[in-house]
């Protein structure tokens, strides 16, 4: 959700400020904008509504020049979307600010400012922050005492980049709750949500700890202190990242390009990890050993599709590890008074590892008695990751589409890996021991093999695209499988589709179905395929048309107005990470064909960094 960038150079910023926000449009926003400290010292500002390609074309027409500035892709909270209401904010010509978060007070501070006699241009909660710093600029501190003195007054989450007309060679960030970063290049400084934004420029960078306040000039460098004004030292880290991942690759969308990854990106999360004997356990962490030793229950939290693949792992845990696990959505569990049974490992997941959820699920967990947290993510440097007694990366790679696809499947794969970690200390056998890293080791091939129906999914998807509704169907492990599948569905075709266990069918959704209400179901061949059959058969007599992603050994002859991909029998414990794969593709077709923009859905973001 929104992305920030910000630059104090020797050298014209706008074209690092545009092209940043080109690479953080993946999170998902709905306006645009760029403030730039001109030559006369004058706060020169050009916002608009819609791409981030708009904005570059009002930029040929009125051109920002300037070595200090900052830009901002906006997703709304307060406020719609409109002009108005993207940033950067400008308090009087003097100060500029692009602010990430929600101000939970800005009522309070807006009625104060009211009556100091500051008038409001905007419906956001962001002005009362650039107003505030003003006010307290113009009453004789200078900008970093401002800022402090500003963030104390602020609830909620936010990051900030500021920047003040009268000190053109001086940028302030800060952070509290919403991640931020500054790049150091040859040239000067940078600032950013994240380090995909400024890697034309620099791949070294600072990150800012929570409540941090960065006084950034280009005489004295970059001066770090907490929101006590304490002065800080912060690490400097190398990305291993490297430019050129944004691309393509020749693919129509980023989604599409992501989905054809799986096979490469599940390799390298396996890469190192699995010997003959086992999962090499360091690679949770030096204290992974001892600490698995002791738990007797796992609760994992997310959001969205992380949550989906816990649910999944819920399966694993229980019939491989043979302990209980409970999963809950993060934004539930944070205000739920919860029992902790004694023994339990706390796993969060995350893609980002800055879901603000999550994120805050987890620092409640730490004071709640579990036995040690744990999180699975994707971004090495990440709140979560550096919050966690454990770690263990998906090494998925940046994902541009909205639509998580490679970061789910690369989820599952790091499931497992944990799975097997408890599973050898509760008595599984060695032969399933190696037959579940057989399993492991096969998933590359075996997706490839999948993604060979791609052109008979694209045609299934052709005749569903004109449907209006749809439910999912899944027994078993399947059942988050098919949530994800009617998730992937409608955050992309703006389909509404839902998910349900299928033995559920006719203790309600059963009264949907009819000629205009489609059934998708996952079949692979398991214990559950002849319950599973039988619910297949109550939507046949109900009219309703299906369309079934099934093993290649079940013959579904006896069902009219049946739809079928045949897919290669594979064992049931790696099938949800198969089956995921062509419900990520008809989603994916169905989307090309109503003409929706796949890799940025309306309103959805890719990081949700705000409650």
């Amino acid at each position: 959700m929104c992305g920030i960038v910000g630059a104090l150079s020797r050298q014209d910023v706008w074209p690092v400020l545009l092209e940043g926000l080109q690479r953080l449009e993946y999170r998902g926003y709905d306006s645009a904008g760029m403030a730039i400290i001109d030559g006369n010292s004058a706060i020169k500002s050009e916002k608009i509504l819609g791409k981030v390609s708009n904005l570059a074309n009002a930029l040929k027409l009125n051109p920002l020049y300037g070595r200090t500035g900052i830009a901002h892709t906006r997703w709304a909270t307060h406020g719609r979307p409109s002009v108005v209401n993207a940033h950067p904010h400008i308090c009087q010509g003097k100060v500029a600010l692009v602010h990430n978060g929600i101000v939970e007070n800005h009522h309070l501070l807006r009625q104060s400012q009211i009556e100091r006699g500051y008038s409001f241009v905007s419906e956001t909660d962001s002005e009362v922050v650039v107003n505030e710093i003003h006010y307290h600029v113009t009453h004789g501190m200078k900008p970093l005492q401002a800022v402090l003195k500003t963030i104390a007054l602020l609830e909620g989450a936010f990051a900030l980049g500021v920047i003040f007309s009268d000190q053109p060679d001086h940028l302030i960030a800060t952070r509290h709750g919403s991640p931020l970063i500054i790049g150091l290049a040859d040239d000067g400084y940078y600032i950013a949500s994240d380090i995909y934004a400024l890697l034309p420029v620099t791949r070294r960078y600072i990150l800012l700890e929570e409540g941090d306040v960065a006084d950034i000039n280009l005489t004295d460098g970059i001066n770090i202190y907490d929101q006590n004004g304490l002065r800080q030292q912060r690490q400097i880290i190398t990305t291993s990242l490297v430019d050129g991942i944004s691309d393509k690759a020749g693919f129509k969308h980023y989604m599409l390009k992501e989905i054809y990854n799986q096979p490469a990106a599940i390799a390298e999360t396996l890469e190192g990890r699995i010997l003959t004997e086992g999962v090499v356990e360091n690679i949770f962490g030096e204290k992974a050993g001892n600490l698995f030793d002791k738990v007797k229950a796992v609760h994992i939290v997310a959001c969205g599709t992380s949550f989906h693949a816990g649910l999944t792992a819920r399966y694993w845990i229980e019939s491989i590890a043979k302990i209980p696990c409970v999963v809950d959505i993060a934004s539930e569990f944070r205000y739920r008074d919860t029992f902790v049974y004694p023994g339990t490992l706390f796993v969060a997941i995350s893609q980002s590892g800055e879901t603000a959820d999550t994120l805050a699920a987890l620092k409640v967990a730490r004071s709640r008695g579990y036995l040690a947290t744990l999180t699975i993510c994707n971004v090495p440097e990440s709140s979560m990751t550096r919050g966690s007694d454990l770690v263990l990366l998906t090494r998925a790679g940046i994902e541009i589409g909205v639509a998580s696809t490679k970061a789910f499947t690369t989820q599952l794969t790091a499931l497992m890996l944990l799975v097997l970690s408890l599973a050898k200390r509760k008595g599984m056998t060695s032969d399933l021991e190696k037959h579940l890293i057989g399993l492991l080791e096969s998933l590359p091939g075996r997706i490839n093999h999948i993604l060979e129906l791609d052109p008979q999914i694209s045609r299934m998807a052709e005749r569903f695209a004109q449907k209006h509704h749809a439910l999912y169907l899944g027994r078993g492990s399947m059942l988050p499988i098919a949530m994800e599948g009617a998730l992937k569905l409608k955050e992309i075709s703006y389909i509404h589709a839902e998910a349900y266990a299928a033995g559920e069918l006719k203790h309600g959704p059963l009264a949907l179905v009819d000629e205009n209400m489609p059934v998708i179901a996952v079949a692979p061949k398991n214990d559950l395929l002849k319950k599973l059959e039988s619910n297949l058969q109550e939507v046949k007599a109900r009219g309703g048309e299906l369309y079934v992603f099934a093993d290649s050994g079940i013959s579904l002859d006896s069902i009219d107005q049946l739809h079928k991909i045949e897919v290669s029998t594979v064992d049931d414990y790696i099938a949800p990470i198969i089956y995921t794969v062509p419900l990520q593709l008809f989603a994916y077709h169905v989307a090309v064909f109503k003409g929706a923009d796949v890799d940025q859905p309306r309103n959805l973001a890719k990081s949700v960094t705000v409650e």
